[in-house]
């Protein structure tokens, strides 16, 4: 096995206890809301976004409009615009067919570490980058679609006393508390985190989108002041 891949597959390793309790808990709800194993699988195998799968569910559930459904879900990946921006000046240099596939299976958890990476090893040849990233999804998209069959399958039959649902804001906390490293930052991070709280009233968790817009808004402004 190839030494970067080997190392990606054994860096991501830590994130399958996280991974596969949130697969689970989706898998549960989307079948709650009345979604059948089916759809609920072409769900994660085709979007591959855990906090987006859970806000769709959660605002299909509550009968919000489509377009609300929607634009929420893209709202919440707005983020992977991103990962993708962040990853060119490693990745943009590959084949085609290797940054699509890339592309596909780019999560919080593949970045994060990839990121991380491809920071301390600047140097690192590309072919090796592309063989480390391979190896944290190697691992990654299987746990994932296998936990979202395994919720889909048992449906209501886990108990509410597991409390699986902690896994969300477990798996973001330690993705995004390393990643607090500047000023705009901690800056975006907090006026989000206030503007999300302080905008729960609002419908189909439009608060979410505005404390998404605002902690952006604030990150690129203290940015730009600061340089």
């Amino acid at each position: 096995m190839d030494r970067p891949f080997r190392r990606g597959v054994l860096d991501c390793a830590p994130f399958v206890l996280i991974i596969v309790p949130f697969g689970a808990l989706f898998g549960v709800l989307a079948t709650e809301a009345g979604l059948p194993v089916s759809q609920v699988m072409a769900f994660s195998v085709v979007v591959i976004a855990g906090a987006a799968q859970f806000t769709a569910v959660q605002l299909m559930a509550e009968g919000a409009p489509a377009a609300v459904v929607i634009a929420s879900a893209l709202a919440v990946n707005l983020r992977m615009v991103m990962y993708s921006a962040a990853m060119v000046p490693h990745l943009g240099s590959a084949p085609l067919w290797q940054r699509a596939g890339l592309a596909y299976m780019l999560v919080d958890q593949s970045f994060a570490l990839a990121q991380a990476t491809y920071e301390a090893q600047p140097n690192l040849p590309v072919a090796r980058k592309v063989a480390y990233f391979a190896g944290l999804i190697a691992l990654l998209f299987p746990t994932w679609v296998g936990a979202t069959w395994v919720g889909a399958v048992l449906g209501a039959q886990v108990p509410e006393s597991w409390g699986l649902d902690f896994a969300l804001p477990l798996t973001f906390l330690a993705l995004v508390g390393p990643m607090l490293r500047s000023r705009a930052h901690m800056a975006a991070a907090f006026v989000a985190v206030v503007a999300a709280l302080l905008l729960t009233w609002l419908p189909w968790n439009l608060g979410l989108i505005c404390a998404g817009l605002l902690g952006m808004a604030t990150g690129a402004e203290v940015e730009r002041r600061m340089s």
